[in-house]
């Protein structure tokens, strides 16, 4: 397999593993990618290491030189270190419905639950205590790793890794008013996730109202997210750990969402944006670019006085105001910004 890397060194150097640069040792394979891990260079152990022109000069060991060496890493690493090959069939404890379809190459783990009318594509493993309720369709090649489900209707794409503790089409949060009271809304779509999307342990994904709700191709969603009933996010976004997002937003292709953002429903996002961690999120973003809502963290007296000053802030430009007038100066402060 070509990495489209240049050598500097031993071309017979085994490689068995890959490791940090740290903790590496002579059969392991390491890589920089973060420049505040350069100084480590100069006592790694590593056989080799994977990193780009600019750090050469402080690598004593060989090296393989890459324009993206995290990206290098992330192929030699899944080459050395292969998931576990499948057991192809049915454990004695799963409970497969006789109208599902199981492909013969699949994998059907301990106290799994097969729904009726199921189809599982070639190669899928069904870990255990995993239950797919009727109608789920695993295309080839899915990973439900332990302990997901996956409720009516769903549609898993190819290549696609669901962690443990995932669960994909439960009902959407849709509760009408009336009289005081809330009137449950039936969730009458379901949930389609595209090829090559890995989902992270204890995600949940809503099932639509009535459309579905879609996950496009190649996105990651990270452990601990919720998305909402008929939400879409666009191929190839990522968005990291306690995330909501709420029904019926759109996010784009390409996005980055950072930890602990929080959608308002009813928006949508452009593609190619990217927004900061802990950010609220409450009205739509129409072009790309980077986002942020939160303030840096600060000493807490600072903080304590930094919120002082903000509660004064409309009384300060009142009298601002005031001032200005008096001096029949125009005040660029009487807009009204609320």
């Amino acid at each position: 397999m070509r990495f489209g890397c240049a050598l500097r060194g031993d071309p017979d150097t085994r490689i068995e593993r890959v490791a940090t640069l740290a903790n590496a040792d002579p059969q392991a394979l390491a890589f920089l990618a973060n420049p505040r891990y350069r100084a480590q260079l100069a006592d790694t152990r590593a056989a080799a290491v994977l990193l780009s022109e600019a750090s050469a000069a402080d690598c004593r060991s060989a090296m393989l030189l890459c324009d993206n060496p995290y990206a290098t890493y992330a192929r030699i690493a899944a080459l050395l270190h292969p998931p576990a090959p499948l057991t192809p069939g049915v454990h004695p404890s799963a409970v497969v419905a006789m109208s599902a379809r199981i492909d013969p190459s699949a994998e059907i783990g301990a106290c799994a639950a097969v729904g009726p009318n199921a189809a599982i594509g070639a190669r899928s493993l069904i870990g255990p205590h995993c239950v797919l309720a009727e109608g789920v369709t695993l295309e080839s090649d899915v990973r439900l790793v332990a302990r997901v489900t996956l409720g009516r209707g769903v549609r898993i794409g190819a290549r696609s890794v669901l962690q443990p503790g995932v669960v994909i089409g439960a009902d959407g949060f849709g509760f009408a008013p009336e009289s005081g009271r809330w009137l449950k809304v039936p969730q009458l779509g379901s949930v389609r996730i595209g090829a090559d999307v890995e989902i992270g342990a204890n995600t949940t994904i809503d099932r639509g109202a009535i459309e579905d709700t879609i996950i496009e191709e190649g996105v990651k969603l990270d452990n601990l997210i919720q998305i909402g009933h008929n939400v879409r996010i666009g191929a190839h976004t990522a968005i990291a750990a306690c995330t909501g997002v709420s029904g019926s937003t759109t996010i784009g292709k390409r996005c980055m969402i950072g930890g602990m953002v929080g959608f308002a429903g009813h928006i949508s996002v452009a593609d190619d944006v990217v927004i900061t961690g802990c950010s609220a999120v409450s009205n739509s973003i129409a072009s790309a670019g980077v986002y942020s809502a939160t303030l840096p963290i600060e000493e807490a007296r600072t903080w304590r006085r930094l919120v002082a000053r903000f509660k004064r802030s409309a009384s300060l430009e009142a009298r601002l105001r005031a001032l200005e007038r008096a001096a029949g100066r125009p005040s660029a402060q009487d807009e009204d910004h609320d």
